[in-house]
């Protein structure tokens, strides 16, 4: 008999969520305001209702259902019902144990996973990092996330305390990053960052367009060889490959999966970044190394954080 598990996916501003089952196949998917910028109480609400819509529908299909997964943003214990802290985007989101609010009103067990590390499962068992065993999986979005895969086993350091990616020191002089540190990559190498670093640009050469001033807005520049799109999309590929250099100098690893929106912008994005990974990794850590894109796109969270049960 076909098993089930809920996936839940949170994000600073929507919960994506999904009856997944065994193969991967999601059943009844949908999506919520988080309401993260209200409160912690108001975000469980949400997560509640959401986890409630997919128990009635299981229930009503007749389809087991054997536990709820949840990626959230920020630090898990190493329980994986705990969240710590570390997520900026949701107010009064640390110290929290989500797994024992949601049973308490769900009556099913909850495992609850770092988002970025809930993708990376979900790229592990049914994406681009399926039949691999050493994989380092990077989200590129608002900030970056990431997650390592050793022997097939999620690494996540001491008492699940590690793997903040986003946060390796990549500029020693550079400008304050979010988490208080300087220099970090997720400053210079996300999605916001390109986006903050083009709006400067465009206010300095009086620039101004019709449309919002997003990464789609600037690839879409860029792919018609507008100069500051160019300009800011080959600094881009710059420090993420920069960054990427240094985790393959480190793990050596089969394959690095890239995921976020930006990522499924066109082949020609991976390319830049293969090249500038090529110019600045050494030669033999990289022997064995393959960049490519994550392929289970948005849905990678909810399926990595219902495969915790399946």
């Amino acid at each position: 008999m076909m098993e089930y598990a809920i996936g839940i996916d949170l994000g600073g501003t929507s919960i994506k969520y999904a009856l997944v089952n065994q193969a991967g196949d999601l059943l009844l998917e949908g999506r919520l305001p988080s309401l993260a910028h209200v409160s912690a109480e108001k975000v469980i609400e949400q997560l509640t209702k959401a986890a409630t819509l997919l128990k009635d529908e299981a229930i009503k299909q007749k389809l087991k259902v054997r536990g709820i997964g949840l990626g959230t943003p920020g630090i898990v214990d190493e329980s994986n019902r705990i969240v710590l802290g570390g997520a900026e985007n949701i107010v009064g989101w640390e110290n929290i144990d989500v797994a024992s609010l949601l049973e308490e009103q769900m009556s099913l067990p909850v495992k609850v996973g770092n988002d970025a590390g809930m993708m990376g499962w979900g790229e592990m068992k049914f994406g681009s990092g399926k039949g691999y065993t050493h994989v380092v999986f990077l989200t590129v979005g608002t900030g970056i996330g990431g997650s390592v895969f050793i022997d097939g086993k999620p690494f996540n350091g001491y008492a699940n305390r590690g793997m903040e990616l986003g946060h390796v020191p990549l500029i020693a002089n550079g400008e304050r990053c979010a988490c208080g540190a300087v220099g970090c990559l997720e400053h210079y190498a996300s999605t916001s960052a390109l986006v903050r670093r083009f709006r400067a640009l465009a206010q300095e050469r009086h620039q101004s367009f019709d449309a919002e001033i997003n990464g789609e807005l600037i690839v879409r520049l860029y792919q018609e060889n507008f100069p500051t799109a160019v300009e800011c999309m080959n600094e881009h590929f710059y420090y993420l490959g920069r960054g990427i250099a240094g985790f393959v100098n480190i793990f050596s690893p089969q394959r690095i999966v890239i995921g976020g929106g930006i990522a499924e912008a066109g082949t020609f994005y991976i390319e830049n970044i293969r090249k500038v990974v090529r110019e600045h990794v050494i030669a033999d850590c990289a022997l064995n190394t393959e960049i490519v894109v994550a392929s289970l796109g948005n849905r990678a969270g909810l399926v990595g954080a219902a495969s915790l049960f399946l």
